[in-house]
């Protein structure tokens, strides 16, 4: 019990219902609690820039290898293809049962983003304000677009100084400069409690109860999405591998329920791998480079929910998106889980660089915050269970999946692997769950 009170998810949980009852109690009194959320989120914002940037630079600057060959590339076929698909979807669940209309917040857009959200003129000014002139004038104003370019430029190029060179000072820099301001994070997430029921008893006295139902709207929303993507993965395996769709409860049980309980791939992996080759019949091989590699870039659920999330948060300011905008907010939540832009600040921090990245109104960030726990079961079921599907479509491909196995006709057992060897991979898969 002394544990399960001290999770952080219990006390936002808590902090978020305490939150809304006094903000319904108290109405439009509760306005006044509004700065002291808006500081919580300030202090989520001004990490956001050097996380990002070192973030970014340090997964370019250590990339190495070239890949297994058709093995890789089938791997991240399917992978970046159901990763559109998750996007897709939740693009078109958020525009049919517009999740954040309920919250209408038609200004009050923090003017430290006004810059980030001007209007280009057409797609060539759009592309070209992709490139910034100034890197520090970027930071400044948080225009982050610019910031990854820039990053992914540096960290390319760093990787061939290292490779030229083998001096790694820099890199090592960057790489403690992102574990000081990960530090600073959960520094900011000690009073995360704190910031989430004054947000959303601003939310609850200045908008009333439909704070409920935008909250139920929204996880409604990433539910639904996620049940449409889960059985086109089915269908798909079906039509590709011929193999009887019906035995894949039994077959997908264990890991389900361990990635429901804890909302964590990182602590299903090696139920999923044993499942993957023991009850499947994926092969060792494929299973071992398929499911590590769909621990960082396999999060299908991750990249639903935070369109989703870019979407409900437009809503909620009453904002319209054109196609530029929508096809941007779908690439950076992709991206955020193919390895390339890597925010281990966890879902918080995700959501303002959504929200920063695109000029989104935040107000309704805590309320996404407070049922956070909820979401993420729905993220971590879809990218557990996607990553066994990738591995039976990338094994059926080279015939490597053993249709006896999968008929339960014939037993194997699965090859020990070292897990330590993956810590970098389950850090960064929690981060997306």
């Amino acid at each position: 019990m002394k544990k399960t009170v001290k999770h952080p998810a219990f006390q936002i949980g808590v902090a978020a219902i305490l939150g809304i009852a006094f903000g319904l109690l108290v109405g439009e009194w509760a306005a006044n609690l509004k700065f002291i959320g808006d500081m919580f989120i300030r202090l989520i914002q001004m990490s956001i820039v050097p996380l990002v940037m070192t973030s970014v630079i340090v997964a370019t600057g250590s990339m190495s290898g070239s890949g297994m060959g058709k093995m890789a590339f089938r791997t991240f076929k399917w992978m970046i293809g159901f990763s559109v698909v998750a996007a897709i979807v939740a693009w078109g669940i958020s525009v049919v049962i517009q999740p954040g209309a309920g919250i209408d917040f038609t200004g009050a857009v923090d003017p430290a983003l006004q810059d980030a959200a001007g209007e280009a003129t057409g797609w060539q000014d759009t592309l070209l304000n992709f490139i910034t002139t100034n890197i520090f004038a970027a930071m400044s104003t948080a225009t982050m677009v610019p910031i990854i370019i820039f990053s992914l430029l540096f960290g390319v190029a760093l990787n061939a100084y290292i490779a030229k060179t083998g001096n790694r000072m820099v890199l090592d820099l960057f790489d403690s400069i992102q574990q000081v301001v990960l530090t600073m994070i959960r520094f900011v997430m000690l009073i995360a409690p704190i910031g989430v029921f004054c947000l959303l008893a601003n939310l609850a006295g200045t908008v009333g109860f439909a704070v409920v139902t935008s909250a139920l709207k929204y996880l409604g929303s990433t539910l639904l999405g996620v049940l449409i993507v889960f059985a086109l993965f089915v269908a798909v395996v079906w039509l590709r591998t011929g193999l009887n769709p019906a035995k894949l409860p039994s077959k997908l049980a264990d890991q389900t329920l361990i990635a429901i309980t804890t909302t964590s791939s990182a602590v299903t992996f090696p139920t999923v791998l044993r499942s993957a080759v023991e009850k499947v019949g994926v092969s060792q091989n494929v299973a071992n480079f398929t499911l590590s590699v769909g621990l960082t870039m396999g999060s299908y659920g991750a990249v639903l929910n935070y369109m989703i999330v870019v979407m409900f948060l437009a809503q909620s300011g009453g904002m319209t998106l054109d196609f530029g905008t929508i096809v941007l907010g779908m690439a950076l939540a992709i991206l955020l889980n193919m390895g390339t832009i890597t925010v281990p600040g966890g879902f918080p921090v995700v959501a303002m660089f959504l929200a920063t990245s695109l000029g989104l109104p935040f107000e309704a960030v805590g309320l996404l915050i407070a049922v956070d726990w909820f979401a993420g079961i729905f993220r971590t079921f879809l990218n557990v269970n996607g990553d066994t599907f990738v591995a039976m479509l990338v094994a059926n491909a080279s015939n490597e999946i053993d249709r006896d196995v999968y008929d339960g006709k014939k037993s194997v057992t699965t090859d020990s692997v070292d897990l330590v060897e993956l810590q970098a991979q389950f850090e960064k898969a929690d981060a997306a769950d």
